[in-house]
């Protein structure tokens, strides 16, 4: 008894220290490779970095000239302007056709399995593949695209998606949408099974339609999940870059362009790597207020 006692007591000394060992490498891992680019782009927002002294550990210090000259950029306005739209455009589109998904799936019919493997398919994908796959379906004169509204005789002429200044951030934009309404659903999906199944029978009792269950019960019980989904839609929509190198790079004339993408253009192309890195900086702050908003919703999604 006293050996089995003992051998219980090791196991459960054990527990705490793989238990640490493993949150410790997490951590590490977080730390190295995200919290270290992170303090190093924001250092380097202040100071001047040039080709001759990028290498360098000590620079000389910019103040907010970095940002002033950013703030200044004649397509800095324009690329403002082109991330609130797409950001905007995907949280409202993402949300809503993920929430329709998950509740079309919600229901009870053959083959609901496959067919909603079908729709998160999208999601597995790097973005990179989808800005490839929709470049070319938004291709000019064999862009499946162009063909099927050609056909439904919805256009009378060829649509430049990618190359018309008026277009190519539609274009983008609908790609983006498509490859991140997948993610939307999942969480939604998991929020719809958190809702008593005993709240829609009573409701159905007291003669309670589908639209006045979804209005009275879906919706108000399902809002801080929306909302906690917006804010992540958000975040990794601020982050969008590979699909839309991928289709415009940013063009024509910054039409497509973001503030990642811009970011990146300042830096390896204009090789201003302070602004670029001012401009990373910038998009950094959004992004970390809304995951600040994030983190409040969920508290308060727990504590109710």
């Amino acid at each position: 008894m006293r050996t089995g006692r003992a051998a219980v007591g090791k196991t459960r000394r054990r527990r705490p220290v793989l238990l640490y060992a493993f949150l410790a490498a997490a951590m590490l891992y977080l730390l190295v490779f995200i919290g270290l680019p992170i303090l190093y782009t924001l250092v380097m927002s202040v100071q001047v970095v040039e080709l001759g002294n990028i290498v360098d550990l000590v620079r000389p210090f910019a103040g907010l000239d970095n940002y002033r000259d950013a703030f200044a950029d004649p397509s800095f306005r324009a690329v403002l302007i082109n991330s609130a739209m797409f950001v905007g455009v995907n949280v409202l589109a993402q949300v809503g056709l993920g929430l329709a998904i998950a509740l079309f799936f919600a229901q009870r019919f053959p083959g609901r399995s496959s067919c909603a493997d079908c729709c998160w398919h999208p999601g597995s994908c790097r973005p990179w593949w989808f800005g490839a796959l929709w470049k070319w379906m938004f291709a000019t004169d064999y862009g499946v695209v162009n063909y099927l509204l050609a056909r439904l005789h919805l256009v009378s002429g060829t649509l430049h998606w990618l190359s018309d200044p008026a277009l190519s951030l539609s274009a983008v934009t609908i790609a983006n949408v498509w490859f991140g309404t997948p993610f939307a659903m999942i969480l939604i999906a998991a929020g719809l099974t958190a809702i008593p199944e005993e709240q829609y029978e009573a409701a159905s009792l007291d003669g309670a339609g589908p639209f006045a269950r979804l209005v009275h019960i879906t919706l108000p019980t399902l809002w801080p999940t929306l909302v906690a989904v917006a804010c992540l839609v958000t975040i990794y929509t601020m982050r969008a870059f590979d699909l839309i190198f991928a289709m415009t790079q940013g063009g024509p004339l910054d039409a497509s362009n973001v503030l990642p993408l811009l970011s990146y253009q300042m830096s390896f192309q204009r090789f201003h790597f302070g602004v670029g890195a001012a401009v990373g900086s910038f998009s950094f702050i959004i992004v970390l207020a809304v995951a600040v908003l994030y983190v409040r919703t969920l508290r308060r999604e727990r504590e109710a």
